[in-house]
């Protein structure tokens, strides 16, 4: 009986330090990985549009007014109505806030094919925005980005995910 003890006693003793160990492997297995903690890519650098200043925020800029660096010009701008008969209804899309730190107005969407002028509307809000519409990959069904000044102006809040009519043209 009292090898079978030591016996017992040895395999227990390997068990308790395989359990105590095994979590510390955990993290090298690939299907047991935090999600949260995987490996982003990191966001590709925005170009402005042609003839505006890449205008960045302050350095430690935490609120939408201290990252939102467009001129109030800018926004009477942006604001403007379309001209009758020069735009054209391309579908509607869901949109998030895109990087809060990419200046202008503009609206990443698997709705266009090339980079052009257009404009977002918020049918909750009834007010709209002219942007630049930048293609992304995705289905035509696929979610979009939307600047955070583009946001302000269309009075949607910066943790919506309002669905919006896009416009070609205007």
């Amino acid at each position: 009986m009292k090898g079978e003890g030591r016996k017992l006693r040895g395999i227990l003793t390997t068990l308790l330090i395989c359990a105590a160990l095994a979590p510390a492997g955990c993290g090298k297995l690939p299907f047991l990985k935090d999600r949260s903690q995987a490996e982003v890519p990191a966001p590709q650098p925005q170009t402005p549009p042609e003839g505006a200043a890449a205008v960045r925020p302050p350095e430690g800029a935490r609120t939408a007014e201290q990252f939102d660096t467009t001129t109030a010009d800018e926004r009477k701008k942006a604001a403007e109505a379309p001209k009758p008969g020069g735009e054209s209804l391309l579908g509607e899309t869901v949109a998030s806030l895109g990087d809060p730190a990419a200046a202008g107005f503009w609206l990443e969407t698997p709705l266009v094919t090339s980079v052009r002028q257009g404009r977002v509307e918020n049918p909750a809000t009834g007010k709209s925005s002219q942007v630049e519409l930048r293609p992304i990959e995705g289905p035509k069904t696929g979610g979009s980005r939307i600047s955070l000044a583009a946001m302000r102006l269309i009075g949607a809040s910066l943790t919506d995910l309002p669905t919006l009519k896009v416009f070609a043209g205007g």
